[in-house]
């Protein structure tokens, strides 16, 4: 059977550990070649590279810290050099914004540091990440990224997140605009509460999981895959007639009054 991104390069970036890793294993298992970025843990990015291998894809790892100014170039220097190596030109097909961080930290406890972090993180490597992507990304590319549904229905634990998450919406309607032209689709995919390291204070509690569900439609808490299949989908040629558009994967949170 026949993969729906064979031949296709992508770049996954916070790749290491939950949605990002599961994003970057689906992607691989539809046969593209995937970056996997990492911030911190080059062990998780090597990990996440040695499965999609013995699972008989490809990927290589790639760092840069997000939190640093230069970011984006960075990252891309690392990019350039492993595909030209390996395709002898530094072009590719997808790019995933998925990094991110969430502290749970409340509008009276946030300070200037840690605003800055989650700025610097959640919209300012975005930005320039994918300023330098579009550079070389090919025509009829695919650019998604991770938002929230916090931008639809706001959490106050985290209120710097919560408001630091709806610039990405913003911008994808943007960009959708002006590079469609050349067939490229810009969408972002609003994840609700998934079972990863970040949720972990939710999900690891029967409290917390029934807070989650008795928000959600559907009865149980999202997994890293039911994000990525979405962000597959978004990826492949299946889609593309969808731009500039917010995917809610929250399992149907907060519906109705």
């Amino acid at each position: 059977m026949s993969k729906s991104l064979a031949g296709k390069i992508a770049v996954v970036t916070g790749a290491s550990r939950g949605i990002g890793r599961s994003i970057a294993e689906t992607l691989a298992a539809e046969g593209a070649l995937v970056a996997v970025h990492y911030g911190k843990s080059k062990a998780g990015a090597d990990e996440v590279v040695a499965k999609i291998k013995a699972s008989g894809g490809d990927a290589f790892a790639v760092g840069a810290d997000l939190t640093k100014k230069g970011a984006a170039q960075a990252l891309f220097a690392g990019v350039d050099q492993e595909l030209k190596q390996r395709t002898g030109d530094t072009r590719f097909d997808i790019l995933v914004n998925n990094a991110g961080i969430a502290p749970f930290v409340g509008f009276n406890e946030t300070t200037e540091d840690v605003f800055d972090e989650i700025y610097n993180v959640n919209v300012k490597s975005l930005f320039f990440i994918t300023q330098e992507a579009v550079k070389r990304l090919k025509d009829n590319g695919r650019i998604i990224s991770t938002s929230s549904g916090v931008v639809r229905t706001p959490l106050p634990a985290v209120a710097a997140y919560s408001m630091l998450k709806a610039p990405l919406d913003n911008l994808a309607k943007s960009l959708a605009v002006e590079l469609g032209p050349r067939g490229i689709t810009v969408n972002t995919v609003a994840p609700g509460v998934i079972n990863t390291d970040m949720a972990a204070d939710f999900v690891s509690n029967p409290e917390g999981q029934a807070f989650a569900i008795g928000k959600q439609a559907l009865k149980r808490i999202g997994q890293p895959e039911d994000v990525a299949d979405v962000v597959a989908f978004l990826a492949s040629s299946k889609s593309r007639w969808i731009t500039g558009q917010t995917v809610d994967v929250t399992g149907g949170s907060v519906l109705t009054f």
